[in-house]
């Protein structure tokens, strides 16, 4: 593996790391021409780093068949206009085979999803990781933690047997745990992406991350190239004039526990006329008294 090729994905980790959603038909399956639309509204809004199969995508809403159809359309779609970072994850085998899923189609990275199961412990993250990466490495694989009890040092632990580990999207909310954390890791080792989109994304690249996730960027690509460029630049006031634009935004999705994070993209896009406002189980359709307060947040970013 050729120093270079994983250059180019710490390249398009630091960045905008954007979490397309999945739309529903109205029988319920993946709308794969609405898919498709609003990949290219994404890719036509500068966006270059796509993660099919993530959370804002309703990863574990969605069946085997179905992600590895999300996949197979988003690298169609995209070509080569983009860097794919596939999520994969569940049990050991399954997230191996998605892995490989994603090589063969000719994506670059691996996203690999916190284990869900509620018995993790530190030595066994790193070897449902280390599992995963060792099976694929010629693609970068990137750990989603939101495990606060995780230490920086397994993390660095799981990169010096596996040197395709290049990236971290970190999303525990505590940005002071976040600076201890990559620091004990390896600052300059990994690209940090902060993995809790625009809020947090201020108080992260401050403590060192250059790159973050976001669901918002399926409604209005040019808020979040907005915010990325003021941090790259180190206007953190420009940052957070961003970060009071979609406040109300962000606090919708991530009231009572997150209930609604998907829901308010989805429900943003429906506004806009770009997809159905459906989401699955778990998830729930949004009040009729919060739709009409999403319509309008969405309705003054297009202008």
């Amino acid at each position: 593996m050729s120093s270079v090729t994983f250059e180019t994905q710490r390249t398009a980790l630091a960045d905008v790391v954007a979490i397309p959603v999945t739309p529903f038909a109205e029988d319920g399956t993946v709308d794969q021409d609405a898919h498709r639309a609003l990949l290219r509204r994404l890719l036509d809004g500068g966006i270059t780093t796509l993660t099919p199969n993530g959370n804002t995508g309703e990863f574990y809403a969605l069946t085997p068949d179905e992600r590895r159809l999300v996949t197979e359309l988003t690298m169609d779609e995209v070509g080569d206009r983009a860097v794919l970072l596939v999520g994969v994850g569940h049990d050991i085998p399954t997230a191996i085979a998605s892995a490989e899923h994603a090589r063969t189609i000719g994506a670059q990275m691996v996203m690999v999803h916190q284990p869900v199961h509620p018995y993790v412990s530190q030595s066994g993250w790193v070897d449902y990781h280390r599992a995963i990466a060792e099976a694929v490495p010629e693609l970068g694989v990137v750990p989603y933690i939101r495990n606060a009890q995780l230490t920086g040092e397994r993390l660095a632990e799981l990169a010096d047997a596996c040197p395709n580990v290049i990236g971290v999207k970190y999303a525990v909310p505590d940005a002071a745990r976040f600076a201890a954390f990559a620091r004990d890791a390896g600052l300059e080792r990994f690209v940090w992406v902060a993995g809790l989109a625009e809020p947090y994304a201020p108080s992260y690249f401050s403590a060192g991350a250059t790159g973050f996730t976001s669901g918002l960027v399926n409604v209005a690509p040019a808020v979040s190239l907005n915010m990325i460029e003021a941090l790259r630049s180190g206007d953190f006031p420009a940052a957070m004039k961003v970060w009071e634009q979609i406040r109300r935004f962000e606090e919708l999705r991530a009231a009572n526990g997150s209930a609604d994070n998907v829901t308010v993209v989805k429900e943003a896009l429906a506004s806009l006329g770009l997809c159905r406002r459906d989401v699955r189980a778990p998830s729930r359709q949004l009040p009729e008294d919060e739709r009409a307060e999403v319509a309008v947040i969405a309705a003054g970013w297009s202008i």
